[in-house]
């Protein structure tokens, strides 16, 4: 939803990410606010978007950091599902999530 909100709402301070859906390419140069983009490695399905969304990203001269958690599956944030859950990541995920908020909406 954030991928979503971050090219239909030009007021947005700032996005992050979980492993959402990404946007068209030619969307992407409606973006105005820095995100934060959360991908887990192991999603086939979202992660075939992924590199035409970054380059599309790239190419508009939009400000992002991506990051992609190795061996970890689509919802790996998620700890009420035992079996997509990884502490690690999740932990590391979300202190990214922090400290960028922090110094987006500061």
């Amino acid at each position: 939803m954030v991928n979503r909100l971050a090219v239909a709402e030009p007021d947005l301070d700032a996005g992050v990410v979980f492993y959402g859906a990404s946007p068209k390419p030619e969307d992407v140069p409606a973006i105005r606010v820095p995100l934060l983009l959360h991908y887990a490695g192991l999603d086939e399905r979202i992660n075939q978007s992924v590199p035409a969304y970054e380059e599309a990203l790239k190419s508009a001269g939009k400000e992002y950091t991506l990051h992609m958690y190795a061996g970890v599956q689509h919802a790996f944030h998620n700890d009420t599902n035992a079996a997509r859950y990884d502490e690690a990541a999740a932990r590391l995920a979300w202190e990214r999530t922090i400290a960028f908020l922090t110094k987006k909406l500061a």
